[in-house]
């Protein structure tokens, strides 16, 4: 296959990218990514050399940078990750968020459509669900409900690409996944912040009361359900990837600060709580597990712990 991975030099994208770049179904892997400030050039520095590997500049947001890649590289599958996903960015600046997750990846689907794309796979996120309360899970079958600028483009995108696997047969699949960590993640997230911080000396900005729930994913379980969906899941189906690993905000604090002998209380600082913070998301993952022998395997402590060395050896 020649895959097209978008937002390869991000977060996710690059940690799929070097997953994948080896496997014997891929003759040549090539990386459409715009490099705006989610994406670091020295996430695939070492990929660069493989032989299989081509980075392309590129912005989904304009057809004609699409179409080029898909015409220049005889483009036979698609791994969709490029997207805007910071929620505070979303309420501070939606317009990026409309042209890059809805016109980004009509773009994509047009050009799927028009040079016969074997499997499209799209990526997306629980946070299209809503919220829950102190219990329950989302389901593949529950209902869209999304509380933000973000949540509201990728349900826009999500449907997009359903609609074109309904009404032209696209070969779709599509992921929802909770809340991931690891390395190469952008200092603007969650947990990344709360390491620098404590690095720096800072106190950690924690939104309201910090009971927030979060189901907490490592990167590298959720890049292996996604080649398992991609490879062996069922046509026009969805699939919900978490791994059962639910945190408030503020434990993912203390977790962090005891891995590095810190005392938290010495540490927080609470901040006004963001405008339509979504109270708890949980992921049912049942249906992946069953239907593709999917689990996940990185113990979260172990997790955290590899993701803090990491960043310490990055700043």
């Amino acid at each position: 296959m020649n895959l097209l991975v978008t937002g390869g030099s991000g977060f996710i994208g690059s940690n799929f990218v070097r997953a994948v770049i080896n496997k014997p179904q891929i003759t040549k892997l090539i990386n459409l990514d715009c490099m705006t400030y989610a994406a670091d050039p020295e996430n695939l520095r070492d990929i660069e050399s493989n032989p299989k590997y081509i980075h392309r500049q590129g912005d989904i947001r304009f057809m004609n940078a699409v179409n080029d890649a898909f015409y220049a590289h005889d483009i036979t599958h698609v791994v969709h990750f490029a997207a805007e996903s910071h929620v505070d960015n979303s309420i501070n600046g939606p317009k990026a968020f409309v042209e890059t997750n809805i016109i980004g990846t009509f773009n994509l689907l047009e050009c799927a459509r028009k040079y016969n794309t074997k499997r499209f796979h799209h990526i997306s996120t629980d946070e299209v669900y809503g919220q829950l309360g102190k219990t329950g899970k989302f389901k593949s079958t529950t209902a869209y409900n999304p509380q933000n600028p973000y949540s509201a483009t990728k349900a826009s995108s999500d449907f997009l690409v359903r609609s074109y696997g309904h009404t032209f047969g696209l070969n779709y699949t599509l992921s929802n996944c909770s809340n991931n960590y690891g390395p190469r993640q952008n200092e603007e997230k969650f947990i990344p912040v709360v390491i620098k911080s404590l690095l720096n000396g800072d106190k950690i900005p924690v939104y309201g009361t910090g009971s927030n729930v979060r189901d907490w994913i490592h990167v590298k379980d959720h890049c292996d359900a996604v080649w398992k969906i991609f490879t062996r899941g069922k046509r026009g189906e969805t699939y919900l990837v978490g791994a059962n690993n639910e945190r408030t905000n503020l434990q993912i604090v203390q977790t962090i600060c005891e891995e590095m002998n810190l005392n938290p209380k010495d540490h927080i600082k609470y901040v006004d709580d963001r405008a339509g913070h979504d109270f708890r998301y949980a992921i049912d993952a049942s249906k992946i597990e069953k239907e593709l022998g999917w689990k996940p395997k990185k113990d979260f402590n172990k997790g955290i712990k590899e993701t803090i060395e990491w960043y310490k050896k990055k700043y």
